[in-house]
C-alpha cells in the first residue's frame, strides 16, 4: 500500500504545481506569444496554434521528467 501513498502524494502535487501556473500563466510575458505561433484572425474567426510554445514546454517537461528519473535511479 505504500508505492500507492506515494504515487497519490505526487500526483497531488503535480495537480498543485498545474494549478498554481495556470493562476499565474497571463502574468508570464512570453507564453504563447513566441514567433512561431500560429495566430490567424478574421470577421467571425480566430485560430490559434502555440506550435513553439508547444515545443518548449515538450521540452521542459521532458527534461524534468528525465532529471526526475536520473535522481531516482539507485
Amino acid at each position: 500500500m505504500q508505492p500507492f501513498g506515494k504515487i497519490l502524494i505526487i500526483f497531488g502535487l503535480v495537480i498543485i504545481g498545474l494549478g498554481v501556473f495556470l493562476m499565474f500563466i497571463d502574468k508570464i510575458p512570453f507564453i504563447g506569444k513566441l514567433p512561431g505561433d500560429i495566430n490567424v484572425k478574421k470577421d467571425d474567426f480566430q485560430f490559434y496554434f502555440p506550435i513553439t510554445t508547444s515545443i518548449i514546454l515538450s521540452i521542459a517537461v521532458s527534461l524534468v521528467l528525465w532529471l526526475i528519473s536520473f535522481f531516482n535511479k539507485k
